[in-house]
């Protein structure tokens, strides 16, 4: 009995193979969601490698040699600039017009009861489940009827129905998930109404209304469906000019464009959360 207890391994020992295991278990999440943001990226970075590429031909398919001659004229190709400009203005307003109607909707939804809420809220987000050729397809109709000329205005209006749902849904979220306490304790404290939505409950809801004029802008500037329905014939955003393009063969700078774009977000993002590391350790 005791050359058998002696043999026997002790009980809390454990083997060196199981450390790596352990790990792995512990960190799986953590390595999934690095790799499925990893995979996300891909995309990004092959654009930002051949907007300083130096194609042959037409088609900037393949790498030929290095070159930055893209990123110092930018605007080199006739009408791209122009086609940028008008997408930028176009997600502009409609970022703001769907950010302060969307903000006023989501307050009323969240806040108050009335006849025909919960109608309001599955009809809020019927233009996020509809398919985009569809909504196109049914807002290009409705100018059509009402003569209305296509152009910037109907470009415009037909994004800030497709946004504005958008924004309802992240600033409601946001509202929802604030202590009302806070409102409460400012009244107590001699608030006005206004003094209280300006210094309690507008600072509680920006984060969410930023995510949702964040995601109105990436959609409106990216949107080419929509866009090509209710589109005019002078009115060719950069969506429709890149489409236009790669049947001819995609210019180099358009690569440029897109990597632009894509820093100008990642830094806004990373500004953003350094900014709030800073307020939660100060």
């Amino acid at each position: 009995m005791s050359t058998t207890a002696q043999a026997s391994p002790r009980s809390g020992a454990r083997s060196p193979a199981a450390a790596p295991v352990r790990w792995l278990r512990r960190n799986a999440v953590v390595l999934v969601g690095c790799l499925a943001l990893a995979y996300l990226l891909v995309p990004n970075l092959v654009v930002l490698l051949f907007s300083f590429n130096k194609p042959a031909g037409r088609f900037n398919y393949a790498w030929r040699s290095f070159s930055t001659d893209a990123w110092t004229d930018p605007c080199g190709v006739a009408d791209m600039c122009g086609s940028l400009g008008l997408s930028l203005r176009i997600a502009l307003f409609a970022t703001l017009l769907a950010t302060v109607f969307g903000t006023f909707a989501a307050f009323a939804l969240a806040r108050y009861r009335f006849r025909g809420k919960s109608t309001t809220n599955a009809l809020i987000f019927l233009p996020m489940a509809m398919p985009e050729v569809v909504m196109g397809a049914s807002v290009g109709t409705l100018f059509l009827n009402t003569r209305i000329e296509f152009g910037f205005v109907t470009i415009l209006i037909a994004h800030v129905m497709f946004c504005l749902s958008f924004v309802v849904v992240a600033v409601k979220a946001r509202v929802m998930s604030m202590d009302p306490r806070l409102e409460e304790a400012a009244r107590d404290l001699y608030a006005g109404p206004f003094q209280t939505f300006w210094r309690v409950t507008l600072p509680l809801a920006a984060p969410g209304i930023a995510a949702g004029a964040m995601l109105s802008f990436a959609l409106s500037f990216d949107d080419f469906i929509i866009t090509q329905f209710n589109a005019g014939p002078s009115t060719v955003t950069f969506p429709m000019f890149v489409w236009g393009a790669a049947q001819r063969g995609v210019p180099v700078q358009v690569n440029v464009i897109g990597s632009a774009m894509f820093v100008l977000a990642l830094a806004i993002v990373l500004g953003g959360q350094i900014a709030a590391n800073r307020r939660k350790k100060s």
